[in-house]
């Protein structure tokens, strides 16, 4: 076997210090960077539940979502989302039990440029319905 010679040393010496630093900056960018990911859709968040955020500017366009008595906060929020009412789901959720809104049964005319209080004003309120409310059976008994 043969012995290396101080020059060879030295320069695998360097170029491991090299690769290493290399690695540690790979590393430390790609953390600051998941960091910075993570802050921006935890303070859009946030600024979703506790702000006025919505989903599209002035003036919008109506749609109609029905709420079927009985139906989980997640699916009607889901069906805003859908319905292009909401931005996210969970952040509608995640107000929607903050604030313990009790939201009614039947069909509601909402614009897409409310905020969520807006949404919830209007679906917290049964005189707002547009329609007479149907249960989650009611609608399973309507499906052959």
């Amino acid at each position: 076997m043969q012995q290396k010679s101080p020059a060879t040393k030295i320069a695998l010496k360097i170029a491991a210090g090299i690769l290493h630093l290399l690695f540690n900056v790979l590393f430390y960018t790609v953390v600051v960077y998941v960091i910075i990911q993570g802050s921006k859709y935890a303070f859009t968040f946030a600024y979703q539940v506790f702000g006025s955020m919505p989903k599209d500017p002035e003036p919008g366009y109506q749609v109609e979502v029905q709420i079927l008595k009985g139906e989980s906060t997640m699916s009607i929020a889901s069906k805003l989302e859908v319905s292009n009412v909401i931005q996210n789901k969970y952040s509608f959720y995640v107000k929607t039990k903050l604030k313990k809104y009790d939201i009614m049964p039947g069909t509601f005319v909402l614009n897409t440029s409310m905020d969520y209080d807006e949404i919830l004003d209007v679906i917290t309120n049964i005189s707002n319905s547009i329609a007479e409310e149907k249960s989650i059976e009611d609608t399973e008994k309507a499906v052959p």
